[in-house]
């Protein structure tokens, strides 16, 4: 059985999205009719996310952490219990493509670290949206880590430790725990995911935090007195302009 984990905290807007997409994921012909099991694990919500899950016929786990790493650890030993023997970790805000899962399977690998795509940039500037394009490496080989597409065997998980509890970067500290434990990773774009570009991060420290640093970023290097923009410029939280494992 392939276990899926979505972690979500007041995700009523683009998840029944993201459920759609796995279900399109789980009737790949390529899995030969292999169990798919999804869990969305609801982490403090208070909207209407958990009713959302349900009415998309998935298994839901509650529980009240507003810890990003401890709810991908929490679905996943659901999944592993139930006999998991891969686990693929996506976020409420993506969507996978349909050969998602059978992609991961077909590297033959310990692990799968995917890129990401986004479709709309209507929520920032041109200039953030070039500089994606322009800097993001979208290839085989990259060294990206994004807990929107990734994946690990049972046994490597279980190896590694699994997720620790961390607010951000549990993706990053997972990976690093593979690394270390000898796992073997197939950094590839073969995985597709389309993930949202909004402002409003759900975990600080996300993607979204790394969206807003980059346009301050941007902002510094157009300002006619840098060093003044600077100064007055309010600081954003993210774990760098970039999250990435150097090889």
């Amino acid at each position: 059985m392939i276990g899926v984990v979505i972690p979500a905290h007041n995700e009523e807007a683009l998840l029944a999205h993201c459920l759609a997409a796995i279900r399109a994921a789980a009737c790949d012909p390529a899995l030969v009719g292999e169990a798919v099991r999804t869990v969305v694990v609801l982490d403090d919500c208070t909207d209407r996310t958990a009713e959302i899950a349900r009415h998309g016929g998935v298994e839901t786990l509650a529980l009240q952490a507003r810890n990003v790493g401890v709810a991908r650890a929490a679905g996943a030993q659901r999944l592993l219990e139930a006999g998991a023997r891969w686990l693929a970790f996506t976020d409420a805000d993506s969507r996978v493509s349909p050969g998602w899962l059978a992609a991961q399977l077909s590297l033959g690998a310990d692990a799968v670290c995917g890129s990401i795509c986004v479709d709309d940039w209507t929520a920032h500037s041109p200039d953030l949206r070039d500089y994606f394009r322009r800097t993001y490496r979208d290839a085989d080989g990259h060294r990206h880590v994004h807990g929107a597409n990734l994946g690990v065997s049972a046994e490597a998980y279980r190896r590694a430790g699994g997720f620790a509890p961390l607010a951000c970067s549990e993706d990053v500290a997972l990976v690093e725990q593979l690394l270390a434990t000898g796992a073997q990773i197939a950094w590839s774009a073969a995985p597709r995911v389309t993930t949202s570009a909004r402002r409003a991060s759900r975990a600080r420290g996300g993607f979204g935090d790394t969206l807003r640093a980059w346009a301050a970023h941007l902002a510094l290097e157009r300002a006619p007195d840098p060093a003044a923009a600077e100064r007055d410029h309010e600081p954003v939280f993210a774990p760098g302009l970039d999250t990435a494992l150097d090889p």
